[in-house]
Protein backbone atom coordinates (compact mmCIF):
# COMPACT_ATOMS: atom_id res chain seq x y z
CA UNK A 1 0.00 0.00 0.00
CA UNK A 2 1.51 3.44 -1.37
CA UNK A 3 2.21 5.79 1.70
CA UNK A 4 -0.07 8.77 0.57
CA UNK A 5 -3.24 6.10 0.68
CA UNK A 6 -2.10 4.61 4.22
CA UNK A 7 -1.97 8.55 5.38
CA UNK A 8 -5.61 8.76 3.93
CA UNK A 9 -7.05 5.93 5.51
CA UNK A 10 -5.49 6.91 8.78
CA UNK A 11 -7.07 10.70 8.71
CA UNK A 12 -10.56 9.27 7.92
CA UNK A 13 -11.68 9.47 11.57
CA UNK A 14 -10.50 12.41 11.89
CA UNK A 15 -12.00 13.58 8.92
CA UNK A 16 -15.35 12.39 10.11
CA UNK A 17 -15.22 13.79 13.44
CA UNK A 18 -14.52 17.24 11.94
CA UNK A 19 -17.55 17.25 9.53
CA UNK A 20 -19.58 16.14 13.05
CA UNK A 21 -18.14 19.77 14.50
CA UNK A 22 -15.14 18.61 16.74
CA UNK A 23 -12.52 20.77 17.48
CA UNK A 24 -9.51 19.64 15.67
CA UNK A 25 -7.32 19.06 18.50
CA UNK A 26 -9.75 16.95 19.89
CA UNK A 27 -10.31 14.60 16.89
CA UNK A 28 -6.23 14.67 16.25
CA UNK A 29 -6.34 13.13 19.74
CA UNK A 30 -9.27 11.07 19.27
CA UNK A 31 -8.25 9.83 15.87
CA UNK A 32 -4.50 8.48 16.49
CA UNK A 33 -5.76 6.90 19.98
CA UNK A 34 -7.98 5.04 18.00
CA UNK A 35 -5.75 4.05 15.72
CA UNK A 36 -2.99 3.02 18.20
CA UNK A 37 -5.37 0.52 19.70
CA UNK A 38 -6.59 -1.06 16.34
CA UNK A 39 -2.81 -1.59 15.18
CA UNK A 40 -1.54 -2.69 18.96
CA UNK A 41 -4.72 -5.20 18.76
CA UNK A 42 -3.38 -5.69 14.92
CA UNK A 43 0.12 -6.63 16.02
CA UNK A 44 -0.55 -8.55 19.03
CA UNK A 45 -3.15 -11.07 16.99
CA UNK A 46 -0.42 -11.11 14.10
CA UNK A 47 2.51 -11.90 16.98
CA UNK A 48 0.06 -14.63 17.98
CA UNK A 49 -0.69 -15.98 14.69
CA UNK A 50 2.97 -15.65 13.46
CA UNK A 51 4.90 -17.35 16.34
CA UNK A 52 2.19 -20.39 15.98
CA UNK A 53 3.13 -21.45 11.89
CA UNK A 54 6.61 -20.24 12.59
CA UNK A 55 7.08 -22.35 15.50
CA UNK A 56 4.98 -25.47 13.95
CA UNK A 57 6.78 -24.56 11.10
CA UNK A 58 10.51 -25.52 12.49
CA UNK A 59 8.94 -28.23 14.64
CA UNK A 60 7.78 -30.07 11.17
CA UNK A 61 11.02 -29.12 9.30
CA UNK A 62 13.12 -30.14 12.25
CA UNK A 63 10.98 -33.60 12.53
CA UNK A 64 12.48 -34.06 8.76
CA UNK A 65 16.27 -33.89 8.90
CA UNK A 66 18.72 -36.30 10.63
CA UNK A 67 20.84 -33.17 11.82
CA UNK A 68 20.02 -32.11 15.03
CA UNK A 69 20.98 -28.04 14.88
CA UNK A 70 17.37 -27.07 14.41
CA UNK A 71 16.03 -29.23 16.79
CA UNK A 72 18.27 -27.59 19.46
CA UNK A 73 17.01 -24.25 17.67
CA UNK A 74 13.36 -24.95 18.73
CA UNK A 75 14.41 -25.74 22.19
CA UNK A 76 16.14 -22.21 22.33
CA UNK A 77 12.93 -20.58 21.15
CA UNK A 78 14.67 -19.74 17.74
CA UNK A 79 11.10 -19.76 16.25
CA UNK A 80 9.12 -17.00 18.15
CA UNK A 81 11.91 -14.50 18.78
CA UNK A 82 11.96 -14.61 14.82
CA UNK A 83 8.04 -14.44 14.80
CA UNK A 84 8.34 -10.97 16.12
CA UNK A 85 10.09 -9.13 13.25
CA UNK A 86 6.86 -9.89 11.24
CA UNK A 87 4.91 -7.44 13.52
CA UNK A 88 7.50 -5.69 14.51
CA UNK A 89 8.16 -4.58 10.93
CA UNK A 90 4.90 -3.71 10.21
CA UNK A 91 4.01 -1.46 13.76
CA UNK A 92 7.08 0.24 12.25
CA UNK A 93 6.08 1.05 8.36
CA UNK A 94 2.76 1.84 10.34
CA UNK A 95 4.10 4.59 12.98
CA UNK A 96 4.33 7.60 10.41
CA UNK A 97 0.91 7.00 8.96
CA UNK A 98 -0.54 6.99 12.64
CA UNK A 99 1.44 9.70 14.40
CA UNK A 100 1.38 11.68 11.35
CA UNK A 101 -0.39 15.22 13.39
CA UNK A 102 1.99 14.54 16.36
CA UNK A 103 5.53 14.54 14.98
CA UNK A 104 7.39 14.05 18.53
CA UNK A 105 4.79 11.05 19.48
CA UNK A 106 5.88 9.58 16.10
CA UNK A 107 9.78 9.95 16.92
CA UNK A 108 9.41 8.69 20.53
CA UNK A 109 7.18 5.52 19.31
CA UNK A 110 10.37 5.21 16.52
CA UNK A 111 12.51 5.43 19.22
CA UNK A 112 10.53 2.64 21.00
CA UNK A 113 10.50 0.37 17.93
CA UNK A 114 14.10 0.72 17.60
CA UNK A 115 14.76 -0.08 21.25
CA UNK A 116 12.43 -3.12 20.94
CA UNK A 117 14.65 -4.37 17.64
CA UNK A 118 18.11 -4.18 19.43
CA UNK A 119 16.95 -6.40 22.71
CA UNK A 120 15.21 -8.94 19.79
CA UNK A 121 18.74 -8.91 17.99
CA UNK A 122 20.32 -9.88 21.17
CA UNK A 123 17.75 -12.48 21.98
CA UNK A 124 18.45 -14.02 18.50
CA UNK A 125 21.80 -13.96 18.91
CA UNK A 126 21.35 -15.76 22.45
CA UNK A 127 19.17 -18.13 21.00
CA UNK A 128 22.11 -18.77 17.67
CA UNK A 129 24.54 -19.01 20.65
CA UNK A 130 22.77 -21.60 22.90
CA UNK A 131 21.95 -23.47 20.12
CA UNK A 132 25.42 -24.29 18.79
CA UNK A 133 26.81 -25.08 22.88
CA UNK A 134 24.34 -27.68 22.87
CA UNK A 135 24.84 -28.82 19.59
CA UNK A 136 28.40 -29.14 19.81
CA UNK A 137 28.21 -30.38 23.71
CA UNK A 138 25.66 -33.44 22.76
CA UNK A 139 26.19 -34.22 18.61
CA UNK A 140 30.20 -33.69 18.97
CA UNK A 141 32.35 -35.97 21.12
CA UNK A 142 35.10 -33.88 20.90
CA UNK A 143 33.30 -30.52 22.31
CA UNK A 144 31.69 -32.57 25.28
CA UNK A 145 34.54 -31.99 28.15
CA UNK A 146 35.56 -28.31 26.85
CA UNK A 147 34.37 -25.20 28.41
CA UNK A 148 32.30 -24.12 25.41
CA UNK A 149 29.89 -21.86 27.94
CA UNK A 150 32.73 -19.67 28.91
CA UNK A 151 33.14 -18.32 24.80
CA UNK A 152 29.03 -18.31 24.99
CA UNK A 153 29.52 -15.86 27.81
CA UNK A 154 32.20 -13.59 26.34
CA UNK A 155 30.60 -13.45 22.91
CA UNK A 156 26.98 -12.49 25.01
CA UNK A 157 29.20 -9.53 27.52
CA UNK A 158 30.20 -8.68 23.43
CA UNK A 159 26.60 -8.63 22.25
CA UNK A 160 25.09 -6.49 25.27
CA UNK A 161 27.94 -4.04 25.20
CA UNK A 162 26.95 -3.36 21.45
CA UNK A 163 23.40 -3.35 22.33
CA UNK A 164 24.01 -0.75 25.55
CA UNK A 165 26.05 1.51 22.78
CA UNK A 166 22.97 1.23 20.76
CA UNK A 167 20.48 1.61 23.22
CA UNK A 168 22.29 4.66 24.80
CA UNK A 169 22.63 6.10 21.03
CA UNK A 170 18.73 5.59 20.31
CA UNK A 171 17.64 7.04 23.53
CA UNK A 172 20.12 10.64 23.72
CA UNK A 173 21.34 10.55 20.45
CA UNK A 174 24.43 10.17 22.00
CA UNK A 175 27.32 10.26 19.39
CA UNK A 176 29.68 6.90 19.99
CA UNK A 177 32.22 8.10 17.43
CA UNK A 178 34.41 9.87 19.65
CA UNK A 179 37.73 7.85 20.95
CA UNK A 180 37.86 9.96 23.93
CA UNK A 181 34.33 8.62 24.86
CA UNK A 182 35.41 5.05 23.46
CA UNK A 183 38.70 4.97 25.65
CA UNK A 184 36.78 6.04 28.90
CA UNK A 185 34.05 3.55 28.29
CA UNK A 186 36.57 1.08 27.83
CA UNK A 187 38.24 1.81 31.06
CA UNK A 188 34.94 1.56 32.50
CA UNK A 189 34.49 -1.87 31.46
CA UNK A 190 37.88 -3.10 32.03
CA UNK A 191 36.96 -2.41 35.50
CA UNK A 192 33.88 -3.15 35.50
CA UNK A 193 34.70 -6.61 33.99
CA UNK A 194 37.66 -7.46 35.34
CA UNK A 195 37.39 -10.78 36.65
CA UNK A 196 35.47 -11.84 33.60
CA UNK A 197 38.09 -10.88 31.74
CA UNK A 198 40.65 -12.94 33.35
CA UNK A 199 38.11 -15.46 33.74
CA UNK A 200 37.98 -15.42 29.45
CA UNK A 201 41.91 -15.82 29.10
CA UNK A 202 42.12 -18.58 31.80
CA UNK A 203 39.39 -20.81 29.67
CA UNK A 204 41.16 -20.00 26.39
CA UNK A 205 44.27 -21.32 28.41
CA UNK A 206 42.40 -24.06 30.01
CA UNK A 207 41.02 -25.06 26.39
CA UNK A 208 44.28 -24.79 24.51
CA UNK A 209 46.52 -26.33 27.05
CA UNK A 210 43.79 -28.61 27.55
CA UNK A 211 44.12 -28.25 31.78
CA UNK A 212 40.87 -29.41 32.67
CA UNK A 213 38.35 -30.85 31.14
CA UNK A 214 34.42 -31.55 31.85
CA UNK A 215 34.22 -34.90 34.16
CA UNK A 216 37.90 -34.48 35.02
CA UNK A 217 38.38 -35.60 38.86
CA UNK A 218 40.38 -32.73 40.64
CA UNK A 219 41.41 -31.94 43.83
CA UNK A 220 41.76 -28.66 45.18
CA UNK A 221 42.82 -28.11 48.32
CA UNK A 222 42.91 -24.80 48.42
CA UNK A 223 38.80 -24.66 48.08
CA UNK A 224 38.26 -27.84 49.76
CA UNK A 225 37.22 -29.31 46.71
CA UNK A 226 37.58 -32.89 45.53
CA UNK A 227 35.37 -34.38 43.04
CA UNK A 228 34.12 -34.37 39.11
CA UNK A 229 34.14 -30.90 37.29
CA UNK A 230 30.46 -30.42 36.48
CA UNK A 231 30.78 -27.27 34.71
CA UNK A 232 32.95 -23.87 33.06
CA UNK A 233 31.92 -21.10 33.19
CA UNK A 234 33.34 -17.78 32.53
CA UNK A 235 34.11 -16.55 35.75
CA UNK A 236 33.66 -19.69 37.57
CA UNK A 237 33.49 -23.53 37.38
CA UNK A 238 31.95 -26.19 39.57
CA UNK A 239 33.10 -28.99 41.13
CA UNK A 240 30.89 -32.04 42.52
CA UNK A 241 32.52 -33.12 45.71
CA UNK A 242 32.30 -36.76 46.92
CA UNK A 243 29.84 -36.02 49.65
CA UNK A 244 27.54 -34.59 47.01
CA UNK A 245 28.11 -31.07 47.76
CA UNK A 246 29.41 -28.63 44.83
CA UNK A 247 32.30 -25.97 45.72
CA UNK A 248 32.13 -23.11 42.96
CA UNK A 249 35.62 -21.62 42.22
CA UNK A 250 36.71 -18.59 40.15
CA UNK A 251 38.06 -19.97 36.72
CA UNK A 252 40.86 -17.69 36.75
CA UNK A 253 42.52 -20.42 39.52
CA UNK A 254 42.86 -23.40 37.26
CA UNK A 255 46.06 -21.23 36.00
CA UNK A 256 47.05 -19.38 39.02
CA UNK A 257 47.24 -22.10 42.13
CA UNK A 258 47.91 -25.50 41.99
CA UNK A 259 45.72 -28.42 41.95
CA UNK A 260 45.71 -31.86 41.37
CA UNK A 261 44.23 -33.39 38.29
CA UNK A 262 43.67 -37.47 38.21
CA UNK A 263 42.80 -37.62 34.76
CA UNK A 264 46.52 -39.25 33.53
CA UNK A 265 45.47 -41.69 36.56
CA UNK A 266 42.19 -42.78 34.73
CA UNK A 267 43.17 -43.02 31.21
CA UNK A 268 46.55 -44.82 32.31
CA UNK A 269 47.01 -48.56 32.62
CA UNK A 270 46.31 -48.73 36.56
CA UNK A 271 45.98 -46.82 39.77
CA UNK A 272 48.87 -46.45 42.22
CA UNK A 273 48.94 -48.36 45.27
CA UNK A 274 51.62 -46.46 48.12
CA UNK A 275 50.88 -47.17 51.64
CA UNK A 276 53.37 -48.16 54.15
CA UNK A 277 53.77 -50.95 57.33
CA UNK A 278 55.99 -49.69 59.87
CA UNK A 279 57.60 -52.46 61.66
CA UNK A 280 59.10 -52.44 65.10
CA UNK A 281 63.04 -51.92 65.15
CA UNK A 282 63.51 -54.58 67.80
CA UNK A 283 62.24 -57.32 65.99
CA UNK A 284 64.52 -57.58 63.25
CA UNK A 285 66.78 -59.88 63.31
CA UNK A 286 69.60 -62.73 61.83
CA UNK A 287 67.90 -65.64 61.08
CA UNK A 288 68.92 -69.52 62.74
CA UNK A 289 68.50 -72.51 60.78
CA UNK A 290 65.97 -73.42 62.66
CA UNK A 291 63.73 -70.55 61.51
CA UNK A 292 64.82 -70.52 57.97
CA UNK A 293 63.70 -74.02 57.74
CA UNK A 294 60.61 -73.30 59.46
CA UNK A 295 59.53 -70.57 56.76
CA UNK A 296 60.23 -72.55 54.09
CA UNK A 297 57.39 -74.25 54.43
CA UNK A 298 56.13 -70.99 53.12
CA UNK A 299 55.23 -72.06 49.43
CA UNK A 300 55.80 -68.34 48.00
CA UNK A 301 58.87 -67.89 49.02
CA UNK A 302 60.35 -71.78 49.70
CA UNK A 303 62.44 -71.21 46.52
CA UNK A 304 63.65 -67.90 47.60
CA UNK A 305 65.09 -69.07 50.62
CA UNK A 306 66.83 -72.18 49.28
CA UNK A 307 68.52 -69.90 46.34
CA UNK A 308 69.20 -67.60 48.60
CA UNK A 309 70.64 -69.80 51.39
CA UNK A 310 73.11 -72.13 48.77
CA UNK A 311 74.74 -68.37 47.85
CA UNK A 312 74.60 -67.24 51.86
CA UNK A 313 76.24 -70.53 52.51
CA UNK A 314 78.97 -70.79 49.89
CA UNK A 315 79.95 -66.99 50.67
CA UNK A 316 80.65 -67.76 54.21
CA UNK A 317 82.87 -71.10 52.98
CA UNK A 318 85.29 -68.99 50.90
CA UNK A 319 85.49 -66.15 53.44
CA UNK A 320 85.87 -68.79 56.34
CA UNK A 321 82.99 -67.05 58.46
CA UNK A 322 82.91 -67.86 62.12
CA UNK A 323 79.42 -68.74 62.45
CA UNK A 324 79.50 -68.79 66.05
CA UNK A 325 78.37 -65.11 65.35
CA UNK A 326 75.41 -64.60 63.34
CA UNK A 327 76.70 -61.38 62.90
CA UNK A 328 79.88 -62.83 60.96
CA UNK A 329 79.11 -63.47 56.88
CA UNK A 330 76.33 -63.28 55.45
CA UNK A 331 73.18 -64.06 56.81
CA UNK A 332 69.40 -63.95 56.03
CA UNK A 333 67.17 -61.52 58.15
CA UNK A 334 63.43 -62.31 58.73
CA UNK A 335 62.94 -58.30 57.66
CA UNK A 336 64.59 -59.13 54.54
CA UNK A 337 62.26 -62.25 53.94
CA UNK A 338 59.56 -60.71 54.69
CA UNK A 339 59.72 -58.02 51.91
CA UNK A 340 60.93 -60.48 49.09
CA UNK A 341 57.47 -62.41 50.61
CA UNK A 342 55.46 -58.89 50.12
CA UNK A 343 57.04 -58.99 46.33
CA UNK A 344 56.12 -62.44 45.55
CA UNK A 345 52.68 -61.72 46.76
CA UNK A 346 51.87 -58.87 44.83
CA UNK A 347 53.45 -60.51 41.55
CA UNK A 348 50.81 -63.29 42.37
CA UNK A 349 47.99 -61.00 42.84
CA UNK A 350 45.68 -60.76 39.51
CA UNK A 351 44.65 -57.38 40.25
CA UNK A 352 47.71 -55.70 40.31
CA UNK A 353 48.82 -54.88 36.52
CA UNK A 354 52.67 -56.18 36.20
CA UNK A 355 53.52 -54.29 33.50
CA UNK A 356 53.64 -50.82 35.76
CA UNK A 357 56.28 -49.92 38.00
CA UNK A 358 55.86 -52.51 41.04
CA UNK A 359 58.39 -52.27 44.03
CA UNK A 360 58.63 -53.08 47.74
CA UNK A 361 60.36 -51.25 49.67
CA UNK A 362 62.49 -49.75 52.86
CA UNK A 363 61.82 -46.34 53.54
CA UNK A 364 64.16 -44.34 56.38
CA UNK A 365 63.63 -45.34 60.01
CA UNK A 366 61.49 -43.32 62.28
CA UNK A 367 59.88 -43.02 65.70
CA UNK A 368 57.37 -45.65 64.68
CA UNK A 369 59.72 -47.89 63.28
CA UNK A 370 60.63 -49.33 59.82
CA UNK A 371 58.39 -47.99 57.38
CA UNK A 372 58.04 -50.86 54.41
CA UNK A 373 56.46 -49.52 51.64
CA UNK A 374 53.96 -51.19 48.86
CA UNK A 375 54.50 -49.22 45.76
CA UNK A 376 52.59 -50.88 43.18
CA UNK A 377 49.61 -50.45 40.56
CA UNK A 378 46.10 -52.00 40.38
CA UNK A 379 44.21 -52.79 37.18
CA UNK A 380 40.50 -51.94 38.13
CA UNK A 381 40.78 -47.79 38.95
CA UNK A 382 37.19 -47.45 40.15
CA UNK A 383 37.29 -46.05 43.16
CA UNK A 384 35.37 -48.61 45.29
CA UNK A 385 37.11 -51.66 43.72
CA UNK A 386 40.82 -50.00 43.94
CA UNK A 387 40.20 -49.56 48.06
CA UNK A 388 38.96 -52.82 48.24
CA UNK A 389 41.98 -54.09 46.17
CA UNK A 390 44.61 -52.28 48.43
CA UNK A 391 42.34 -53.31 51.62
CA UNK A 392 42.97 -57.01 50.47
CA UNK A 393 46.63 -56.59 50.05
CA UNK A 394 47.42 -55.20 53.26
CA UNK A 395 44.78 -57.18 55.14
CA UNK A 396 46.96 -60.32 54.43
CA UNK A 397 50.50 -58.77 54.89
CA UNK A 398 49.32 -57.30 58.29
CA UNK A 399 48.32 -60.85 59.00
CA UNK A 400 51.71 -62.25 57.59
CA UNK A 401 53.95 -59.97 59.64
CA UNK A 402 53.88 -61.99 63.21
CA UNK A 403 55.00 -65.29 60.81
CA UNK A 404 58.44 -64.10 59.93
CA UNK A 405 58.69 -62.93 63.84
CA UNK A 406 58.26 -59.57 63.23
CA UNK A 407 55.87 -57.03 65.15
CA UNK A 408 53.76 -53.57 63.53
CA UNK A 409 54.49 -51.25 65.38
CA UNK A 410 51.15 -49.61 67.04
CA UNK A 411 51.07 -46.41 69.73
CA UNK A 412 50.04 -47.47 73.09
CA UNK A 413 46.92 -47.39 74.31
CA UNK A 414 45.47 -46.49 77.71
CA UNK A 415 45.49 -50.33 78.68
CA UNK A 416 48.73 -50.51 77.62
CA UNK A 417 49.69 -47.98 80.12
CA UNK A 418 47.85 -49.24 82.83
CA UNK A 419 49.16 -52.85 82.79
CA UNK A 420 52.87 -51.36 82.18
CA UNK A 421 52.09 -49.52 85.48
CA UNK A 422 50.20 -52.16 87.59
CA UNK A 423 53.60 -54.46 86.52
CA UNK A 424 55.40 -51.83 88.09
Amino acid sequence: MERDTLNLYACLLREYLLELGMGETWAAILNVTVNAIIIAVLATFLDILCRKVIVQLFKAFSDKTTTSFDNFLVKSNFPRFIAHFIPLGIVWYLIPSIFQDFPYVESGMHKIAQLYLVLLCILVFRSILRTTNNFLRHSKEKYSDKPLESYSQVLMIFAWSVGVFLLVNILTDFSLKSLTTLGAFSAVLLLIFKDTILGFVASIQVSVNDIVRIGDWITFSKFGADGYVTEINLATFRVQNFDNTFTTIPTYSLISDSFQNWRGMQESEGRRIKRSIFIKQNTIKFLTEEEIENLKKIQLIAPYIEHREKDVNKYNRLTEADRSLSINGRNQTNLGIFRKYADAFLHENPAINKDQFLMVRHLAPTDKGIPIEIFCFSYDKTWENYEHIQADIFDHLIAAVPYFGLEIFESPTGKDLAKISLNS
